[in-house]
């Protein structure tokens, strides 16, 4: 087994290629309990791709997203994961949203061993939370594929910008741009809002 690895300069990962060689999805789950020390994503055609550690600014933004969703959830029911969970999607590519919310009634058709490594379903919702490094294009990219993938709802919370982008099942994207005014769960979340001044700090 050969590997060909090469790093991107504007966006700290790696891509991993494996020759002549593809991993089914307990090869890939073991592969990553094996490393648990680093973080990978698979696409579609099976690339693995190594993601960054969390930096510390970065870290402390998705606890806050994610305990505050987390409370909400323990009233409205589902499942909050953080970033260290991944999910294999319908169109075979592993992701690990940095905040994601699965209702009782998906996790729930999953067996316990699926529940157990790495679930295959498409929460209802999903956040990515742009560090300093990431780069625009691929960070909506990855957006588009979990809407397509069966995500109701998104954000794309860039910070430095101060801007979300909100990905939504029926192919609108919206723009919230005002850090003083909450941002909704909409439907999928009814009567979650998040204080977007939270990540400022």
């Amino acid at each position: 087994m050969t590997l060909s690895i090469a790093n991107m300069p504007d966006v700290q990962q790696t891509i991993v290629k494996f020759a002549n060689y593809q991993m089914d999805d307990l090869a890939f789950y073991e592969f990553c309990r094996q490393n648990d020390h680093l973080k990978f994503e698979r696409n579609p055609d099976g690339t693995i791709v190594a993601m960054p550690n969390t930096g510390g600014k970065t870290g402390n933004r998705n606890t806050k997203i994610t305990s505050r969703l987390d409370a909400w959830s323990e009233t409205h029911g589902g499942l909050v994961f953080d970033s260290s969970t991944a999910f294999k999607l319908p169109n075979g590519a592993t992701r690990s949203p940095d905040v994601a919310w699965v209702s009782d009634a998906r996790w729930n058709e999953l067996t316990e061993d699926e529940q157990e490594r790495f679930p295959p379903v498409a929460p209802e919702f999903v956040v990515e939370l742009m560090s300093k490094t990431d780069v625009l294009a691929p960070a909506k990219d990855k957006m588009q594929e979990y809407i397509a993938n069966g995500v109701q709802l998104g954000w794309l919370i860039n910070v430095k910008q101060q801007e979300v982008l909100i990905y939504r099942a029926d192919g609108t994207i919206g723009k919230h741009t005002d850090f003083n005014e909450p941002i909704s769960g909409e439907k999928v979340l009814p009567g979650f809002t998040f204080n977007l001044n939270l990540l400022m700090r």
